[in-house]
């Protein structure tokens, strides 16, 4: 009898146990894909929004990329000249430090302009805030005249005329740089855009210092 009772009680345990874990896989399971659902969503549209926001391009980086990187070039052609033209080691430092720095932003600026899908050559007719009234277009660069004379130059006078174009050039940079912290929204290139206005404002107040001893 004894036996009997016990074997009862046994399989009802295990019936009221197999009930209970029915019941909770059921309830478990609509609650988990409730999680899923409320829990990975946020989560992924949340990391979607930030991959958008640091991709997103408007026509100010564009035009900020195509515009600097020429820019940039003159700069470091200018670079080139100082080892065998300047006699100011001062002056011939900061040159090659310039050339150091604006290679690879040419580099990085030409990489964006075929990612997204751009010409890497501005289109004729684009204009910047602070633009030289020599050349349309590119703020502080200078004209072939000026830079057939800087070529043309030794010594102490290639120091001052390479100070004073490069200080012109530098003020066209940064007035390209704040335009495009302010109108750009692409975080890389206003990025680089705050690095560039620091780097050369630096750089001017140096290139100050020795046109003022010269």
């Amino acid at each position: 009898m004894k036996r009997t009772i016990v074997l009862r009680r046994a399989l009802l345990t295990g019936a009221t146990l197999s009930a209970l874990l029915l019941t909770t896989t059921a309830c478990g399971g609509d609650d988990m894909a409730g999680m899923d659902h409320g829990g990975g969503s946020p989560a992924v549209t949340a990391s979607a929004s930030a991959q958008a926001s640091a991709g997103a391009v408007n026509d100010a980086d564009v035009m900020f990329a195509q515009m600097m990187i020429p820019h940039h070039r003159q700069a470091v052609e200018m670079a080139d000249l100082a080892p065998t033209r300047a006699s100011d080691p001062e002056l011939k430092d900061l040159a090659a430090k310039i050339k150091a720095a604006q290679d690879p932003e040419i580099a990085t600026m030409t990489g964006w302009l075929t990612g997204w899908g751009k010409p890497t050559a501005a289109p004729q007719g684009h204009n910047m805030p602070g633009m030289s009234s020599a050349m349309p277009g590119m703020a502080g660069m200078a004209t072939a005249e000026q830079m057939n004379e800087l070529k043309a130059a030794k010594g102490t006078e290639f120091d001052k005329m390479f100070a004073q174009l490069m200080i012109a050039h530098h003020d066209g940079a940064i007035e390209m740089a704040k335009t495009e912290q302010a109108d750009g929204s692409n975080a890389e290139a206003k990025a680089l855009a705050a690095k560039i206005e620091a780097d050369q404002a630096a750089e001017v107040r140096t290139l100050q210092g020795i046109l003022d001893r010269l």
